[in-house]
């Protein structure tokens, strides 16, 4: 029968007082068999000694129902009724074999002190019970008897070992499921942290700029139809430039997409053209760029460009119309300093999204995590002449 949740086996280990019963009557069968009938030594005499004896035979073989729960006390018991039993006459070898099960049962579930000591309680009731009985006798015997026990010990202790080993095997099994599990769900919420900061700064970049083109060629439309015909023009261009973004960002997410289909990342040398369409959205923007310019880590040099664009995004939508912005790059040992300024609604005056915390949105805080991503630090807040400003420093190591 195969060992199925509701089978025979599964029974037998959800109650092991039933096979340790099976267990302790055949030891007793074998040794009411054993001593029957009495050996001369114990008939006729008073009291009949030899009926004792069995009793105690028989009730230290029955003792082996409570193995499993006081494995050493009923030890205890047996190796005292093997004394009791040879003095009365029956030797001690009824009670070897359940002596050589309770040996085995402390080995295998209780501590190397308590199965030591189980072992050297053993070896000195068999020598006892073999003095009582009328002599040592035949020491090749006592060194049989020694080595079986140290056998059985040995095995206990080896089931021990190797069921604490499997349960290491599988507690460490869990724990690195746990870990990977966990390390899956970090990299799962990192990546879609990255996707949304993609796609936000594509399409508030984007977007914004749209907006604001619309909003010129409204009100140029009927005073000038060519000014609005450029405005159209520029939404149009804009627009296209997000979906070719937007496809490259889902491009990275397909699994079937080719590695052709997939368009460098904009960086540093893309930001005199982002300056130059925040210029044509109405943003009177400067640029500055500063020092060698070495090569840039991937990363860092996407950070930079997509923190400048936040930047002026910002700018465009909250500094008002007559506001104007500066950009400077600065290529530095060991660094790469990012700043974008403007003076916002005139030297110390507070726009309203300073108040109202129109600029602590989701583009900024994605800045922040970029900038401290790559290890750099951030400054983001009004500037004390007025207006506001971003100036992050990217560490550049070996570069």
């Amino acid at each position: 029968m195969r060992n199925t949740p509701g089978g025979p086996r599964a029974w037998l280990r959800d109650h092991p007082l039933v096979p340790d019963a099976a267990l302790a009557v055949v030891l007793a069968a074998s040794a009411a068999l054993y001593a029957s009938p009495l050996p001369p030594a114990a008939q006729g005499r008073p009291g009949e000694p030899g009926g004792l004896g069995l009793g105690l035979a028989v009730a230290g073989c029955l003792s082996l129902t409570l193995r499993r729960r006081r494995p050493f006390p009923m030890l205890l018991l047996v190796g005292l009724a093997s004394v009791a039993t040879a003095s009365l006459g029956l030797g001690a070898l009824p009670l070897w074999p359940a002596a050589l099960v309770l040996v085995y049962t402390v080995a295998a579930h209780r501590g190397l002190a308590l199965s030591l000591g189980a072992l050297a309680w053993s070896l000195a009731c068999h020598v006892a019970s073999t003095a009582a009985d009328g002599g040592l006798g035949d020491w090749t015997v006592h060194l049989l008897a020694a080595v079986l026990t140290v056998t059985v010990w040995i095995t206990g202790r080896s089931a021990r070992l190797r069921r604490a080993y499997m349960a290491e095997l599988r507690d460490r099994a869990e724990r690195t499921e746990r870990a990977r599990e966990a390390d899956t769900r970090a990299a799962r919420v990192e990546e879609r942290s990255r996707i949304a900061r993609e796609l936000h700064d594509v399409v508030a970049h984007h977007v914004s700029v749209m907006t604001v083109q619309a909003s010129a060629a409204r009100r140029v439309l009927a005073t000038n139809p060519d000014g609005a015909l450029e405005a159209l023009s520029a939404i149009e261009e804009m627009g296209r430039t997000a979906m070719a973004e937007m496809r490259n960002i889902v491009g990275v997410l397909r699994t079937d997409a080719a590695p052709a289909e997939r368009n460098p990342q904009p960086g540093v040398g893309e930001i005199p053209t982002l300056v130059e369409q925040m210029r044509e959205a109405g943003l009177r923007t400067q640029l500055w760029i500063e020092g060698e310019r070495g090569a840039l880590p991937p990363g860092v040099d996407l950070a930079a460009y997509r923190l400048v664009q936040e930047a002026l995004t910002n700018s465009l939508r909250h500094a008002g119309p007559l506001a104007r912005a500066w950009v400077t790059v600065r290529h530095e040992h060991g660094q790469l300093a990012v700043r974008v300024e403007d003076d916002g609604q005139g030297a110390g005056g507070a726009r309203p999204g300073e108040q109202t915390g129109e600029r602590t949105g989701h583009g900024l805080v994605g800045i922040r995590e970029r900038v401290a991503l790559y290890g750099g630090v951030l400054r983001i807040g009004p500037r004390p002449e007025g207006g506001f400003e971003v100036n992050a420093r990217f560490p550049l190591k070996d570069v």
